[in-house]
This record gives structure tokens, sequence and C-alpha cells, in this order.
């Protein structure tokens, strides 16, 4: 049997802590908590709504909001549409929204769409680095800006955007900011009950734990504007309706309890590896970093490989890493945050994202350097 390909993909996807699935099992079967957390006349409901509320509180810790103010939904795609469309519907007539051509399909798609309804939309390009700047969104706020939309931590860059800076520039001028965040928790300061944020996304899958459950933050200024996308039985606040998965949302409170902070013992070690792996991997000629390279997660790397015979296919077989988004790989599309860098068709197609997280170690760096720096050498002399 072929040996699998070493993991190097934690920003498409975490494995579930160990920790993680301990925690949800508990919710599973009939000798556990598996009643519905609406359910509650009588004990088995309630036990589920505590633990349900014991989630929100873990994750409303992580990220310094009221639990309130969380509403739970299926990821960051549902809550970054719940966002946008929910506060569209609750303004009633169309306005202006600013938003980056950097944002992940979940938000350039619902932009889209809104535009369709009547929206204007500014969709900032970035500077030089691949960073969208507060001066920038500043430029582009009119009289009739309602809503700013921006990620925190780009997926495919790892670049991080000021976005306390820019919430206090869209707060003075009377805008909401969403701000999608799926990248980001661990990894960059979110206090949202300090930052001038209204509306924030987030997903459990990019943060060890599992995939279909995620939440959205809804702060004061944005909860009576924001209007309901699910309907049928007016759970959570009215805003989403359905049965809450109990056992899905345990595992994002006990993977956000477990998620850290930047500059934690683990955050250190990550950046510690991600040194390595970036000064082994840019010693490579023809080896170069898409995206600045100071303002960054030390977690993700994009790097661009000037060898007119590289394929990426050739990395496949020993690293598993991604050479798009996930969110663009359907399409087979080459990537539209590399494009709007500045990079050519060729050079987008010739850029791979190498991500580390919590099970990676020296070993697996080391082992990445050698297999790229094979088959680099492969394909320069290919052509000889």
């Amino acid at each position: 049997m072929a040996q699998a390909p070493l993991y190097l993909d934690y920003a498409a996807t975490t494995p579930v802590d160990d920790r993680v699935i301990e925690s949800m099992l508990a919710c599973m079967g009939r000798h556990s908590h598996f009643g519905n957390p609406a359910s509650s006349g009588h004990a088995f409901g309630q036990a589920a709504r505590e633990l349900v509320e014991q989630a929100r509180q873990q994750v409303a810790t992580q990220v310094g909001a009221a639990p309130h103010d969380l509403v739970w939904t299926s990821g960051a795609t549902e809550s970054n549409n719940l966002a946008l469309k929910g506060v569209a519907q609750g303004i009633g007539q169309p306005g202006h929204l600013v938003t980056s051509a950097l944002e992940h399909k979940a938000v350039l798609d619902t932009v889209a769409e809104l535009e369709r309804q009547g929206w204007a939309v500014t969709r900032l390009a970035p500077d030089a680095q691949g960073l969208i700047q507060p001066e920038a969104v500043q430029a582009a706020l009119r009289e009739d800006t309602r809503l700013v939309s921006l990620m925190a931590v780009n997926n495919e860059l790892g670049t991080v955007t000021d976005f306390a800076r820019i919430g206090l520039l869209v707060r003075a001028h009377g805008a909401l900011l969403h701000v999608d965040a799926a990248q980001a928790v661990g990894k960059v300061k979110i206090e949202l009950g300090q930052q001038a944020v209204d509306l924030m996304s987030f997903s459990a899958h990019k943060a060890y734990g599992p995939k279909g459950i995620g939440a959205l933050y809804v702060g004061p200024r944005a909860r009576s504007v924001l209007r309901s996308q699910m309907h049928g039985g007016g759970h959570e606040g009215g805003l989403r309706s359905g049965t809450l998965a109990t056992h899905q949302i345990v595992g994002m409170g006990s993977a956000f309890a477990l998620a850290g902070t930047p500059g934690d013992s683990e955050y250190l070690r990550i950046q510690a590896l991600a040194l390595r792996l970036r000064q082994g991997l840019l010693a490579i000629a023809g080896v170069s970093l898409n995206g600045c390279a100071e303002q960054r997660i030390p977690h993700t790397l994009n790097l661009h490989i000037d060898a007119q015979g590289f394929n990426s296919a050739a990395l496949a077989s020993e690293l598993a890493l991604s050479t798009t988004s996930a969110c663009n790989s359907a399409s087979n599309a080459a990537s539209h945050v590399l494009l709007a860098l500045g990079l050519d068709e060729r050079q987008a197609r010739n850029s791979v994202r190498i991500s580390l997280g919590r099970y990676s170690d020296e070993a697996q760096v080391d082992k990445a350097i050698a297999v790229f720096q094979s088959v680099v050498q492969t394909a320069s002399a290919a052509l000889w």
C-alpha cells in the first residue's frame, strides 16, 4: 500500500482533535446527551441545552464576545450569507457595499447576488504586498455605504487585514463591518468586546473541530438590522431556525476552548517551524513568496515556483498541499487571489499553498523542503 502524502493543507481543513472527538461522543448514542436542546420540558432536552450553552460560552470566551451575541450556523459560508444578505434585507433598500478582490468565494458570490439585487459594490484591489489597507477602505466609503465585508486572514496568502483599525473608520462613517474570521481563530487577536466589528463569521473545521458547524457574531449595532435567512421555529433568537446539532456544537466549543491565543507556546512552535520551512524553500532557486512577508500568520505560506517545467501535480504524491483554495477547486480556475495580486495566469498556476498546524513537526518540514528541492530541480533539468 502506498504511503499517504504528508499533510500540509491545514488551511483547507484541520483534523478533529482527539479531545474534541471525545466531547462529541458524549452527545451521541442512547446512553449520552442525545436529547433535542429545544425540548425543555424534560431532563434529556435540558441536558442537551446546557451543553449547547456551555459551548456558546467557550466560543464567546475565545473571541471576547458576549455568549448571547453568537448564532450557531453550519459554517462560515452560511455565516457570511446570513451576515450580508441579512443586513441587506434589514436595510430594505439597496445601498453601497465595500469588499475586496481577495475575499473567499462565500463572500464574493454573496456580494455578486446583492449586486444583482441593486446594491452598488466596490471591490478593493490589494496593494503590492497583497494587503487591504485601512486608507483604501476609507477612500472607498461613500455617503450611501451601508456595509463593509473583509476577511481577517486571507485563506490563500496567510496575510492579515487590520480589521480593528478598519472597524474604527467604518463605525465613524456609520456603516457596519463584517469580518470573515474562518482562518483567524487562535492566530490573531480577536476581542469583539473591544473591537469595532459588528458581524464576524467562524468555522469549527479550521480550528480542529468538526465540519458542518460554525457561528456568526452579531453585535448590538447589527442585531436590530439583521434578518433571518432560515425560517421555521424561531431558534437562535429568531435568526437561524433548525434543530441544533448538539454534538457538532459541543465539538466547536471544545475546539475553540483548545485553540489558544497568538503568542502562546503552540503558536510560537508553529512560528519556528514556519520559519524553518520558509527559509528552506526560499533558498531553492526560482521559489518566491506571494504576499506580504511580515503582516501574516506563520501557519500559511503561498509560494510561486518560477521553473518552466514545473507542474504542481509532481508534488502531490508526497505532499498534500493546495494548488488553489478549496473554494476554487471545483472550477479548476487559477486563484482569483493570486490574479488580484498581479500574477499572470501561468504564475498563478505555478503557485502552491502550504499550511502547517497542530500536528506538524520538524521532520515533516525537512521532508517538505527536500521534496520541493527535488521536484524543482527535476523540472529545471528537464528543459536542458
